[in-house]
């Protein structure tokens, strides 16, 4: 019996906006939540004690990566995922289908480029049974069906896994959309079937798909919602859709939801989109966002105008620790930060740190900027249980 399960324990009056806390086998997740991306197994440069210090209460794994090295044999020698990588709290996996998409689109592109079709081997193909792709590390051709997805996620035993979907390209017509998005839910009846038949405890996300077209969207709600998954997904909201779009999308689909089933949005969580999400009903939400920005020398911080010779400037959310004007900065990244890296070590260290490309600026800033993200989502799930989340959204917009 699977020891998943979802509880709402407050509402926004104002907004779609709630708080609640998914239970899981190895721990519990309270929502709000800010999923990390650890692509390989791993969030960037930072050890699972910085983890659990900053407060991170379970972070995403890409099965793509994992499935090619070190390869599921190499997993089940030791367990699990959580086994190999010394991580007792939740873990999520995905189904490999938006990587295996963006070898789509980059294989899209190239046929843009040339004359000729055929002058390079497709990266991907897809079919009514699955996806033929090529690695991107040696070239090795591999087939993914919704069955082997779910064998995969099963395998690497993480306690949230995500039906095998087809990710839609931007912009694609509204007929390729529909294939897509039809394709994508003859596949999650089969994740569901495959999910039942192997027997196991995890929880299994369904995925809406339909591009940017309010039909298709409100189409794929519907049929994601009828089927007996335990936690919905949006997909294809960040493969290069305007802001505008992303939150159509999100007004389209929350609609048709079931209320009891936590809500998991792919690939969104930058800092202006977080209060629009939260404030449609999301649960939970991965991005790279944090870790990426952090080892280009971007440090994350709450929006704050400076005036600097006579004029006002506003850098939004974000600091350039690249810029020479921190060379000589002994401050902090933000002023009453409590992590690691603002209590030990100033902006003109930084600074040094990213000029000199030394590993270190990598970890301390990635540190901070997951800090940052923890302590926002704590704020918001505080505000939505003392009942003034429009307030705190009001103070950060």
């Amino acid at each position: 019996m699977s020891k998943f399960t979802f509880k709402i324990l407050a509402k926004d009056n104002k907004t779609g906006a709630r708080a609640g806390k998914i239970k899981t086998g190895r721990g519990e997740i309270e929502t709000p939540a800010f999923v990390p991306v650890g692509t390989q197994a791993t969030v960037k440069s930072l050890d699972n004690q910085e983890l659990e210090r900053i407060g991170v209460q379970i972070f995403l794994v890409n099965t793509y990566h994992i499935y090619l090295r070190p390869g599921l044999s190499v997993i089940q020698k030791f367990g699990d995922l959580h086994r190999f990588m010394g991580w007792n709290k939740p873990l999520m996996t995905d189904s490999a289908g938006f990587q295996i998409f963006s070898l789509g689109e980059a294989n899209r592109q190239r046929r843009l480029r040339f004359s000729v079709v055929e002058e390079e081997a497709p990266l991907v193909r897809i079919s009514e049974e699955g996806v033929t792709f090529r690695s991107h590390l040696d070239g090795s051709e591999h087939i993914f069906t919704p069955e082997k997805s779910i064998e995969a996620q099963i395998t690497l035993g993480a306690d949230m896994m995500v039906a095998f979907d087809e990710c839609t390209y931007y912009p694609s017509t509204q007929s390729y959309a529909k294939a897509a998005m039809q394709r994508t839910h003859r596949w999650a009846r089969r994740c569901l079937v495959e999910s039942e038949k192997l027997g196991k405890s995890q929880a299994l996300y369904g995925v809406i798909q339909g591009g940017v077209y309010q039909n298709l969207r409100e189409e794929s709600a519907k049929f994601i919602s009828s089927l007996c998954f335990a936690g919905i997904a949006i997909g294809g909201v960040a493969v290069g859709e305007s802001k505008k779009e992303m939150v159509d999308v999100l007004d389209w689909v929350f609609p048709f939801l079931p209320e009891g089933k936590p809500r998991h949005l792919l690939g969104v969580g930058e800092i202006e989109d977080i209060f629009v999400l939260v404030g449609r009903g999301v649960d939970t939400f991965d991005c790279v966002m944090p870790t990426r920005l952090a080892r280009m020398g971007f440090a994350l911080r709450k929006n704050k105008a400076q005036r600097q010779e006579h004029k006002v400037e506003k850098e939004k959310y974000l600091i350039d620790l690249n810029k020479s004007r921190y060379a000589l900065d002994e401050g902090s990244i933000e002023e009453g930060c409590q992590c690691l890296t603002c209590q030990n070590y100033s902006r003109g260290y930084l600074h040094h740190l990213f000029r000199a490309k030394e590993l270190l600026a990598y970890r301390l800033v990635s540190y901070h900027n997951l800090y940052f993200m923890e302590r926002l989502m704590k704020q918001i799930r505080n505000s939505l249980k003392e009942g003034r989340f429009s307030e705190l959204r009001k103070e950060w917009l």
